[in-house]
């Protein structure tokens, strides 16, 4: 039946659209490895929908959505990370590489959620998707303000916090709709149209706004919901 394979093939054109985005961050290109990395969301989010309406979940699947992650989400915005480090013309040589610790913790991140059964339906750590807007969206903030995004002290910091985001206790909620009831999503449905409102100002420089209100938001609703 070829309606099994079209949520693989989702998975692929993931991948391939992370493949394309590491090939331009490595030229320099970081606004369309950027690009791509909204593309390679796309994809990631239809494809374990498609494979649920179709009713074609499989071992394969999982396992491929993983891999395919591991590049989009994971060695991309890493050399992203080691490619803005190199920009700000450090003195140490070797500094730049520091920016694949990035690509290390998503690894770590994404095993770690293929075998956390606590992770079922919602996330412990930061989601590697989010991580990687965050990291991808900092060329365009650079625009803006050189002095801050250049500077190398912020950018190892940043690589250090978000290395532990992902593999941190914190939880974070899906954004996956068991319903569309605004009693149940109230707090989803809220921190999606903030953040649509953001990004339409804004754009790529509204991720980390965006970011923040996600790890907030996800505080309040786990107080609310302690045991969903």
């Amino acid at each position: 039946m070829i309606k099994k394979h079209i949520p693989n093939a989702l998975t692929c054109a993931n991948l391939l659209s992370g493949c394309v985005g590491i090939v331009y961050a490595f030229q320099n290109r970081l606004d369309i490895a950027a690009y791509a990395v909204l593309i390679s969301g796309i994809f990631d989010f239809f494809d374990g929908n498609m494979a649920r309406i179709l009713n074609v979940k499989s071992p394969i699947g999982k396992e491929l959505d993983s891999l395919a992650d591991m590049v989009s989400f994971g060695f991309l915005p890493g050399v992203v990370m080691f490619k803005l480090l190199e920009q700000s013309h450090s003195t140490f040589e070797y500094l730049p590489f520091f920016g694949f610790l990035i690509t290390i913790f998503s690894c770590l991140r994404l095993a770690k959620f293929n075998i956390d059964t606590r992770q079922t339906e919602d996330f412990i750590g930061l989601n590697t998707p989010m991580n990687t807007l965050f990291i991808v969206s900092l060329p365009f903030i650079q625009r803006e303000y050189p002095a801050l995004i250049g500077s190398t002290l912020l950018l190892v910091c940043l690589t250090i916090l978000m290395s532990w985001l992902l593999i941190s206790e914190i939880r974070i909620y899906s954004l996956k709709f068991g319903t569309m009831s605004w009693a149940d999503n109230k707090i989803k449905f809220v921190f999606l149209i903030v953040s649509a409102v953001l990004i339409a100002f804004l754009k790529f420089a509204a991720i980390p706004f965006v970011l923040i209100l996600y790890i907030l938001s996800s505080f309040v609703h786990f107080r609310n919901n302690p045991y969903n």
